[in-house]
C-alpha cells in the first residue's frame, strides 16, 4: 500500500495541482506536495533521477574513453560498441526528457525539455542511422577516411549530465521547505491532561480537545494554545517571536503550542488545537506564499513564452549557416553548433529564479516570526514610504491594566466599593477596559455581583442596578444623557486623559462618584522599531479611534508627529485611500476588527499576530508576536528576497545571452573549435543550481536584531 494520494503541485505553475507526483503539464518540472508535513515527504522524483544517473553514469564514463583513445580498431567495430553503450544511456535513461518533450509539443507548451529532448534525440538519432546505414550519406557528409561522424557519446553524455542537473535541483529544491518541517518539528507530540479526579494522565497530542485542562513541566513544550490558570512560569517564544528573551506567564496570560517552558509549572486550560493552533497556521500561511507569485515573474513569463521557439529558431539558423558557410566537414559542424545551441539555452534557470527565492524569503520570514500572505506582499513592502498605525493593540500593548480609583468630593462611597459596583457592572464582558476593571477588583479580594438589567448605550458606556444600586460607567455624553453632573470631575479627566491614560466616568444612584482610570502601557521596543523606520525614510502616521488627548500623549512618548484621532472603522480606509491618492506607498498596521477595512485598503496591511482573525485574515503580512520591530525585519527580508530575484534573472539572462552565441560557434574563426555538446550540458545543469544555490542564501541574510 502506497499510502493515500497527497496534492502535488509545481513551484513555477502554482495553479498546477493533481493527485500524487508527476510532472507538470506547462513547464516539465517534476511537481512537489502542496502541503508540508513534518516527516520529509518521499520524492520519488529524485529518486528515479538518482537511479538513472547511476546507470547511465556507468554506462557513459566508459563510452567517453572509448570515443577520445580509439581503443578499438576498426571505426565500425568501435562505433557498434559506443552504440550499444549510448542506447541504455539516451532510451532509457534520458526516457523521462523524451516524454516530457512530447508532451510539450503535443499540448503546446514548448520548455526545457523540448531543448533537450530535441537536442540529444537529433545527435543520437543521426548517430543511429549514420551506423546501420553508411552508404546513405553523400561524400560531402563524411570525413578525410571516408567515415560518417558518430555522436553517440555527445547524446549520453548530455543525458547524463542532464540527469546529474536534475538530481542537484531536486535536491536543492527539497531544502526550501526545511524551514516550515523546523517549525513542525517544534510541536509536542503527547500532553499531560489533568482529570476531573485530580490525577494527571499522559495523552497523545489528538486526544486533547478545548476546554481540557494540560499541567505543563519545566523543560516541557506547551502542547496546544490556551490561557494559563494555575501556577506561573518564563516560556521561551522565540520558535515564533524569533525574541531569545523568555516571557512571564501568569494567569490569566495566553501560551502557545510548541514554545518551552521555564522553569516553573502551571495549568493551561486549551483553547485551540489542530490546524486551529498558531503554529498550524504559521505554517499553512507561509506555505500558501510560497507557492503564490510574485509581480516580478511576469518578466519571466513573457520571455518564456517566446524563449523555446527562439532557440529552436536559432539552433535551425545556425545549422543553416554551417552547411552554407562552413568548413569541411559541415554537416558535422552544423549538428554539433544546433545541438549546443539547444541544450545551452535551456530555461530552467529562467522559470525558477523567481519561484526558489520567494519559497526561501517566506520560509526565513516564518522562522523569524513575520508571515506573508502571498508572494506579492514581500515584493510590495520595500517600496513602502507610509505607514499608517493604529494605537491601541499595535503601539500599545492592548491589554489595559487599572491604575486608579479616583472619589468625586463628598461621594459618600470608599474606592473600593465603586471598584465593586464597577466591575459588578462590568462583569461577563470581553472589553479590555471591563477585563482590567474586574480584574482590579479581585487583585484587591473584592466579592463582585453581576449587574441586573443592564444597558449598553453605543460610544457612550454602560449601566445597571449592582448590589441594589443603580451604576453607570461610561464617557461624559453617558453622563449627559442620564443628567447627571461631573462637577470637578471633567477637568481631572482631562488631565488624565492628557497624560495617556484612559478615563471612565462612574456614577452611582445618579450622582458624580468618582474615576476609574486604567493606563495601557506602549509596546516594548515600540519607540525603537519607528525611529529605525524613520531613519529609513518611511513616514510614521498614528490613526485611530481613540479621542485626541490619549493619542497625542502616546505619540509624544513614541515620537509621532502625525496624529488622526476619532476615526470611525471606515474612516480609518478613507484615510489609507486618501494618502494613496497623494502618491504615496502606504502600508498599515492594526489589530482589531476595525482595522480590518484599512488593512485590506492598504498597499501592504500588517497584522499584529495577537490580534483579532479578521485582521489577521484582512493582512498582507502578519508579526506573530505583535512585535513593531519585526516591520523593519519584514523590509530588510523585502529587500534581500528581490535583490536575490535580481541577481538570478540577470544570472539567467546572462548566461543564455553568453551561452548560446558561444554554443552557435561565434568564436570559431580565432579558436577553430566548437563548443562541444557535452560542455553546453554541463554549463545548463550548472546554470540551474546556481539560481537555487543563490536562491538558498535568503536562509542566512543578514537582517535587522
Amino acid at each position: 500500500d502506497s499510502g493515500p494520494a497527497v496534492p502535488y503541485t509545481c513551484p513555477m505553475h502554482p495553479e498546477v495541482r493533481q493527485m500524487g507526483p508527476g510532472a507538470c503539464p506547462k513547464c516539465g518540472m517534476a511537481l512537489e506536495p502542496a502541503e508540508v508535513s513534518l516527516e520529509e515527504e518521499a520524492n520519488p522524483e529524485l529518486e528515479d533521477m538518482r537511479r538513472r544517473f547511476r546507470a547511465s553514469l556507468t554506462l557513459t564514463l566508459p563510452l567517453l574513453a572509448l570515443a577520445m583513445s580509439h581503443m578499438l580498431a576498426g571505426a565500425s567495430a568501435r562505433g557498434w560498441v559506443e552504440g550499444l553503450l549510448a542506447a541504455p544511456v539516451v532510451l532509457w535513461g534520458g526516457r523521462p526528457f523524451f516524454e516530457r518533450a512530447w508532451a510539450s509539443l503535443r499540448l503546446r507548451s514548448p520548455n526545457m525539455f523540448t531543448l533537450i529532448g530535441l537536442g540529444t534525440g537529433a545527435a543520437f538519432g543521426y548517430s543511429a542511422v549514420a551506423l546501420s546505414a553508411p552508404g546513405l550519406f553523400p561524400a560531402s557528409l563524411r570525413d578525410e577516411h571516408g567515415q560518417v561522424g558518430l555522436y553517440f557519446e555527445a547524446a549520453a553524455a548530455i543525458v547524463t549530465l542532464a540527469l546529474l542537473g536534475q538530481v542537484l535541483e531536486l535536491r536543492a529544491r527539497a531544502r526550501t521547505g526545511a524551514a516550515l518541517r523546523a517549525l513542525l518539528g517544534l510541536a509536542a507530540k503527547d500532553a499531560r491532561r489533568v482529570r476531573d479526579d485530580g490525577a494527571d494522565e499522559d495523552v497523545a497530542l489528538s486526544e486533547v480537545m478545548p476546554g481540557d485542562l494540560l499541567r505543563v513541566r519545566p523543560g516541557e513544550k506547551v502542547p496546544v494554545d490556551g490561557v494559563v490558570v494555575e501556577g506561573s512560569s518564563s516560556v521561551d517564544e522565540s520558535m515564533i517571536s524569533g525574541e531569545p528573551v523568555p516571557v512571564e506567564k501568569i494567569p490569566g496570560d495566553n501560551v502557545t503550542g510548541a514554545t518551552l517552558n521555564g522553569a516553573g509549572t502551571f495549568v493551561m486550560r486549551v483553547e485551540k488545537v489542530g490546524s486551529d493552533t498558531l503554529l498550524a497556521r504559521i505554517v499553512a500561511l507561509t506555505a500558501a506564499a510560497q507557492r503564490s507569485r510574485a509581480p516580478v515573474q511576469r518578466l519571466a513569463d513573457r520571455v518564456s513564452a517566446w524563449f523555446v521557439p527562439a532557440v529552436v529558431a536559432i539552433a535551425a539558423l545556425s545549422f543553416a549557416g554551417w552547411m552554407l558557410l562552413g568548413p569541411e566537414p559541415r554537416f558535422a559542424h552544423a549538428l554539433v553548433a544546433a545541438v549546443s545551441v539547444l541544450v545551452i539555452a535551456c530555461p530552467c534557470a529562467l522559470g525558477l529564479a523567481t519561484p526558489m527565492s520567494v519559497m526561501a524569503a517566506t520560509g526565513r520570514g516564518a522562522a523569524m516570526g513575520v508571515l506573508f500572505r502571498d508572494a506579492a506582499a514581500l515584493e510590495a513592502l520595500r517600496k513602502v514610504d507610509t505607514l499608517v498605525i493604529d494605537k491601541t493593540g499595535t503601539l500599545t500593548e492592548g491589554r489595559p491594566t487599572l491604575e486608579a480609583i479616583e472619589l468625586a468630593p463628598g461621594a459618600g462611597i470608599d474606592e473600593n466599593t465603586l471598584l465593586t459596583l464597577a466591575a459588578g457592572l462590568e462583569k461577563g464582558s470581553a472589553h479590555p477596559l471591563a477585563d482590567a476593571i474586574v480584574k482590579g477588583a479581585e487583585a484587591r479580594g473584592l466579592k463582585v455581583e453581576k449587574a441586573e438589567r443592564f444597558e449598553s448605550f453605543a460610544g457612550m458606556g454602560v449601566s445597571g442596578i449592582v448590589a441594589g444600586r443603580r451604576v453607570a460607567l461610561g464617557n461624559l455624553a453617558l453622563l449627559k444623557l442620564h443628567a447627571i453632573d461631573p462637577k470637578e470631575l471633567a477637568e481631572r479627566a482631562a488631565a488624565l486623559r492628557a497624560g495617556g491614560r484612559t478615563v471612565l466616568y462612574a456614577a452611582v444612584d445618579g450622582k458624580a462618584a468618582g474615576l476609574i482610570v486604567a493606563a495601557d502601557p506602549v509596546k516594548q521596543g515600540a519607540a525603537a522599531a519607528l525611529d529605525a523606520l524613520r531613519r529609513d525614510g518611511v513616514r510614521v502616521v498614528m490613526l485611530t479611534g481613540d479621542e485626541e488627548a490619549s493619542a497625542r500623549a502616546v505619540a509624544g512618548r513614541l515620537g509621532i508627529a502625525e496624529v488622526i484621532a476619532g476615526v470611525l472603522p471606515e474612516g480609518k480606509a478613507e484615510h489609507i485611500a486618501r494618502l494613496q491618492a497623494q502618491g504615496r506607498i502606504v502600508a498599515m498596521a492594526g489589530d482589531g476588527v476595525n482595522d480590518a477595512p484599512a488593512l485590506a485598503r492598504a498597499h501592504v496591511g500588517l497584522a499584529m499576530g495577537t490580534g483579532s482573525d479578521a485582521a489577521l485574515e484582512s493582512a498582507h503580512v502578519t508579526l506573530v508576536k505583535g512585535d513593531l520591530r519585526g516591520i523593519a525585519r519584514a523590509r530588510a527580508l523585502s529587500r534581500a528576497a528581490m535583490a536575490n530575484i535580481r541577481q538570478n534573472l540577470f544570472f539567467a539572462f546572462a548566461y543564455n545571452a553568453l551561452g548560446v552565441p558561444l554554443a552557435a560557434g561565434i568564436l570559431y574563426p580565432w579558436t577553430g573549435r566548437l563548443l562541444s555538446p557535452m560542455v553546453a550540458a554541463a554549463a545548463m545543469s550548472f546554470s540551474s543550481v546556481s539560481v537555487i544555490a543563490n536562491a538558498l542564501r535568503l536562509r542566512t541574510a543578514r537582517l535587522p536584531e
